[in-house]
């Protein structure tokens, strides 16, 4: 088995054979150039990211600077997300993004993992495990999510968080290891932040 069919089944793998890292440094000259791109240069951006990342809907956008350990290969975006500054994908294994996703700036999504046996550690051996993040969640400022995590649609990861375990749709969950505090419901519907109201009559939704 070649350490690239190693690495696609989620096994230990060495991923410093020279098959990978020759196409990892393609990938990355393209990053490269997203970040250098001036900010009135937004299709040029716009044409970039969809060569470098797996998939990406309409209406998606990163602010620069973003870091991608293959440079978003493996990454696959739903429709209208929006990043802020300072992304870092360890993409080493899928990362699927839902629609309507909002990422705050520094926040990391890792797949990639290192074995806990030193002797294999020694080696620089890894796997990697895929992240699933759902539709409309609200990843907050400085979040960091671990390899093989799920995390449901609707939810929002309060800011810091360090996302160790899957975490259920329609919940706020923050917290290093982060867990759940509540569910989304009714009291969201009329405040908006502490007590102050939606003001729903000025707002078109």
């Amino acid at each position: 088995m070649t350490q690239r069919e190693r690495m696609d089944a989620g096994l230990i793998y060495d991923p410093i054979d020279p098959e990978l890292r020759d196409e990892q440094q393609r990938l990355l000259e393209m990053l490269y150039d997203y970040n250098a791109a001036r900010p009135s240069e937004l299709e040029k951006r716009q044409q970039l990211l969809a060569k470098m990342l797996g998939a990406v809907g309409d209406d998606c956008y990163i602010e620069p600077p973003f870091y991608a350990n293959w440079g978003g290969k493996n990454v696959y975006m739903g429709k209208g997300v929006y990043v802020n500054f300072n992304l870092t994908l360890v993409d080493d294994a899928d990362i699927i993004i839902g629609d309507k996703v909002m990422i705050g700036p520094n926040v990391t999504i890792a797949t990639a993992g290192h074995p806990i046996l030193p002797v294999l550690r020694e080696k620089g051996l890894q796997y990697n495990k895929p992240v699933h993040i759902g539709r409309n969640v609200w990843i907050g400022a400085g979040s960091i999510i671990l390899p093989g995590v799920t995390i449901g649609d609707n939810s929002v990861i309060g800011a810091g968080s360090v996302v160790t375990k899957d975490i259920p749709a329609d919940t706020v969950a923050v917290g290093s290891p982060c867990r759940v505090m509540r569910q989304i419901g009714e009291r969201d519907r009329e405040f908006f932040y502490r007590s102050e109201r939606i003001d729903y009559e000025e707002l078109d939704c």
